[in-house]
């Protein structure tokens, strides 16, 4: 059997990340990510699999955002019977992300199946429930950092911290071939230098062929101390209080609500911030938290008593608690879920807060083409949340502090390493901006164009040992679910139509 991989996710594109690595002795995956995106992208959530459940043999899952780790569960519906393995702390958080990934789809498709039923359209059901997800489980194992382990007879793999959330981890795959045994690594998603609770990157060694993130592979970023990144927080945050209404933050469950949670603490404790309520509205990230409390000795500022101070919030668990913080007027930061704001309970507090234009939406994460998020952040005067059209009359703003990804530079100094004896570079997970910009930094830093490459959805590549390398050589595959231009998409024909929709409205209006 030829040694192939496989890209069926993170192609042209930020999630779905998702590699398939077909060896002699089995197949394995490395991550198996849902997407998120325009719903033309989502929709391959609900599509089976371009290749069988049953062969895939043992799974590698970097770390435990849902873009890397979200359609597990759908795996083991499809039949995957093998072993999968991440580090503790990724197990860990798996415990509660895909059960509370599973409930999210229980809920909004019992929601969009309400509406079908008055459309006399057909229902729906979930990629995977909150059971489906508790189920799966069982199937991960989990191994530490640093040591080799046999996921596969004749194929080696080791975990090594990547910096970017708790837990998380690039993957370095050793395959038994002749004339020589062919070296992989996965980067999974990369942190950057300096983060408040994560150690910097490990450094990666030798390797025969890298798939790169590139998610911020086009931009760079000023260095920030975490005293400065703490004072402009402050400072928007006073400002937005001062106009008079809330402040609505969207968030993810992992890293980005500790690290907001642990400045605002600090800021009170500064004297800044006085009088101001502070909630988290996600039980996933008050359960996450105490993760993060099990794994201190992971963080990098393990022993100064980073604890998430539970006295500067209040936690929400409940609907009813949820709701009662709508019927607050002025005064709150509500820290809510999800981070792009495609699901959860902070598209209750933005139907709440974007019309209102003493309120203030702060962005503080990545936010993907065609996502609410997205299109709040780009300037949209109306925006469609539950099938009602609200106009967008808060302030909007964004920093970029909080970010989990290496920027450009960073990434150029983390692939350095093994520049030298390196034969293919796969740049993956990023936008295609970001993927041209890091593509042009490494070739400024002595990598050959016609070693980087930029894959495409679904494509396969075969191993080729060559003038005493290993090169990945595109060889097609299986057609593509979507075409590149449709995947790369910043917003699709869902996106228009709701934009459409806005657009009558407005003209019968006037």
């Amino acid at each position: 059997m030829t040694l192939s991989l496989h890209i069926h996710g993170a192609a042209g594109t930020v999630t779905g990340s998702c590699h398939r690595l077909v060896t002699p002795r089995g197949t394995l995956l490395v991550d198996c990510g849902m997407f998120q995106g325009p719903k033309s992208l989502r929709a391959l959530n609900y599509r089976a699999f371009p290749f069988a459940a049953s062969e895939i043999a043992a799974v590698l899952l970097t770390h435990a955002h849902i873009d890397h780790s979200g359609l597990f569960p759908k795996l083991t519906l499809a039949g995957f019977q093998g072993r999968a393995f991440a580090t503790e702390a990724t197990r860990d958080l798996l415990r509660w992300l895909l059960p509370d990934a599973g409930a999210i789809q229980e809920y909004d498709v019992a929601r969009l199946n309400r509406r079908n039923a008055r459309r006399a359209e057909p229902e729906i059901v979930p990629i995977y429930t909150r059971a489906d997800a508790e189920a799966s489980l069982s199937f991960i194992e989990a191994q530490p950092y640093d040591r080799w382990f046999e996921p596969l007879p004749g194929v080696r793999a080791r975990l090594r911290n990547a910096g970017h959330i708790l837990g998380s981890a690039f993957i370095e795959i050793e395959v038994d071939a002749a004339p020589r045994s062919l070296r992989l690594l996965f980067s999974g998603d990369v942190g950057p230098l300096g983060k408040t609770l994560q150690p910097d990157p490990a450094r990666p060694g030798h390797a025969d062929v890298a798939l790169v993130e590139s998610t911020y592979g086009s931009r760079s970023r000023m260095p920030m101390s975490e005293a400065n990144r703490r004072a402009v927080l402050g400072r928007e945050l006073e400002v937005a209080l001062a106009a008079g209404g809330n402040v609505v933050v969207p968030v993810f469950a992992v890293e980005r609500t500790q690290e907001i949670l642990e400045d605002i603490a600090e800021l009170k404790r500064s004297g800044k911030l006085q009088g101001a309520q502070v909630f988290l509205d996600s039980p996933l990230a008050g359960r996450t938290t105490e993760v993060f409390r099990t794994h201190r000795s992971l963080l990098s500022r393990s022993e100064d008593g980073h604890a998430f101070s539970g006295g500067e919030f209040r936690l929400s668990e409940t609907v009813d608690q949820s709701r009662a913080i709508g019927r607050i007027r002025a005064g709150a930061i509500i820290l809510a879920g999800s981070g792009m704001c495609d699901a959860g309970r902070v598209k209750h507090h933005l139907k709440d807060n974007l019309w209102r234009e003493d309120s203030t939406v702060l962005f503080v994460g990545y936010q993907a083409p065609g996502t609410l998020g997205a299109l709040i952040r780009g300037g949209a005067a109306q925006v469609r949340i539950h099938g009602e059209e609200i106009g967008v009359r808060a302030r909007i703003r964004s920093i970029d502090s909080y970010t989990g990804h290496a920027d450009r530079e960073e990434l150029v100094a983390w692939c350095r390493p093994m520049m030298d004896e390196l034969g293919s570079l796969l740049l993956v997970h990023g936008e295609p901006e970001g993927i041209a910009g890091l593509s042009d930094a490494l070739a400024s830093a002595g990598v050959e164009r016609t070693r980087i490459i930029a894959p495409t959805l679904d494509e396969k590549f075969v191993f080729v040992h060559r003038d005493g390398r290993w090169l990945a050589m595109p060889e097609g595959g299986a057609a593509p679910r979507l075409s590149p231009e449709t995947a790369n998409a910043r917003r699709d024909w869902h996106n228009d139509y709701a934009q459409m929709l806005l657009d009558i409205r407005g003209a019968l209006q006037a």
